[in-house]
């Protein structure tokens, strides 16, 4: 079998635990996902299974989309909800006040990442060295916030929308706008809504898949991940060349392209310069 199957990660698990448990839904060891979610979040994980894993590469640099919910007042060691109380302080802030702050979180920002994150310094995680009670600096690295939105504001936590770029550390950014606000914060709930062109409303409960007597019914073709670039059916010289991996002629213009056979498979993400096509990631099976 293979595809894309988007999961909608229930809370508790790790997204290394969806994928081994995916392992023998699916009956195959190719199985990987296109970005970790934390255990307590929630929400659209993408899950390549077989030849897909080819394409796992191609997400990394998928834009996101999150509900957070923000708890003001509060800070903790690992900013959210689930580590260690560092401080804890009334929150008199309004929702004028609130709404204000967020316009400096918008665009291009400067972000630490956290401590307890899989991030390496010096070949050692940094949430290993969190655990054994050290911390060590960080640089901070451009993100890109799309949107930022308050979808609801209760006093002592929000509910923020949050449109962003690749490496984007939602409870960072809680934490940062607590910071900003003077009172403290950290993140309390995190549901991924959308990764890439995948929403949470083609997502499929994990308890599904492990239900299911039929997990293929719920993989969708590979190419899915390529449809913002422009199909090309290749000619059966073409299709032939392409399976031996060779490049080729072309009357297209420069570009990337979804390179099918004859019968409609997917054969490859392909580019054309200057009048050649070539292989930038073959799909076929050998």
């Amino acid at each position: 079998m293979d595809g894309i199957v988007i999961v909608d990660k229930p809370e508790g698990w790790t997204s290394q635990d969806v994928t081994a448990k995916l392992r023998g839904v699916f009956a195959t060891r190719r199985i990987g996902h296109g970005g970790t979610l934390d255990p307590m979040a929630t929400g659209v994980l993408p899950v390549f299974v077989g030849r897909a894993t080819r394409g796992v590469e191609f997400f990394e640099h998928a834009e996101k989309t999150y509900e957070a919910t923000i708890r003001l007042g509060l800070t903790t060691d690992t900013e959210d909800i689930t580590g260690t109380v560092l401080e804890e302080r009334e929150a008199e802030i309004s929702e004028g006040e609130f709404l204000g702050i967020l316009e400096k979180f918008r665009g291009q920002i400067q972000q630490i990442p956290p401590m307890y994150s899989a991030l390496k310094v010096g070949g050692q995680k940094l949430c290993d060295l969190a655990r054994k009670g050290r911390e060590v600096e960080r640089k901070p690295r451009t993100i890109t916030i799309h949107k930022l939105e308050c979808l609801e504001f209760s006093g002592k936590t929000a509910r923020l929308l949050v449109h962003c770029s690749k490496g984007t550390y939602i409870r960072t950014l809680c934490k940062d706008i607590g910071e900003a606000l003077g009172c403290g914060g950290c993140m309390q709930a995190l549901r991924r809504v959308s990764a890439g062109d995948y929403t949470i409303d083609e997502a499929v409960p994990l308890e599904t898949l492990i239900q299911t007597r039929q997990p293929e019914a719920y993989l969708r073709n590979v190419d899915t991940l390529f449809f913002g670039y422009p199909e090309y059916r290749l000619t059966p010289n073409q299709e032939k060349r392409c399976r031996n991996g060779n490049s080729f002629s072309i009357a297209l213009a420069d570009g990337t392209y979804r390179a099918y056979g004859q019968n409609g498979e997917f054969l490859m993400l392909a580019q054309v310069k200057d009048g050649v096509m070539s292989t930038v990631k073959s799909f076929f099976a050998v």
